[in-house]
């Protein structure tokens, strides 16, 4: 068996430690091999389905992918704070995510007021709640 399916295995399994190892040891942020590049991602989805959080914070500080992913996964667990005290950080994606997930629970003035308070200048994030777009 290779890595590929063995990382596969121990995903089904939800052994995290096991297909997190295999899956990093291939993988490579925008890397020329496109393969190393969806192995990159396939590794971030892992920290989130883990709830290795800290770890996905801490990759965000530097690395696209996590800061997305991450965010998506605070989206996923509806932890609307950590989301606002990123975008107050100046994470835009957090900011849309945020956005997103209050126009998809029907509180569309409350993320008008997100967006005022944190982006007012900001014409994606006001498109976002003009829109009511959450998905």
């Amino acid at each position: 068996m290779d890595w590929y399916e063995q990382a596969r295995a121990a995903e089904q399994l939800q052994d995290w430690d096991a297909a997190i190892a295999l899956v990093s040891a291939h993988a490579e942020c925008y890397s020329s091999d496109p393969d190393m590049h969806d192995n990159h991602l396939w590794h971030m989805d892992l920290l989130a389905r883990a709830e290795r959080i800290p770890e996905l914070t801490e990759r965000a500080l530097t690395d696209v992918h996590a800061r997305r992913r991450l965010n998506r996964s605070l989206r996923e667990r509806g932890m609307e704070a950590a989301l606002r005290a990123r975008a107050e950080d100046g994470d835009r994606d957090a900011l849309y995510v945020l956005a997103r997930l209050l126009c998809g629970t029907s509180r569309v003035e409350e993320a008008r007021q997100v967006v005022q308070d944190i982006g007012p200048e900001d014409r994606y994030a006001q498109q976002l709640v003009i829109k009511g777009y959450w998905s």
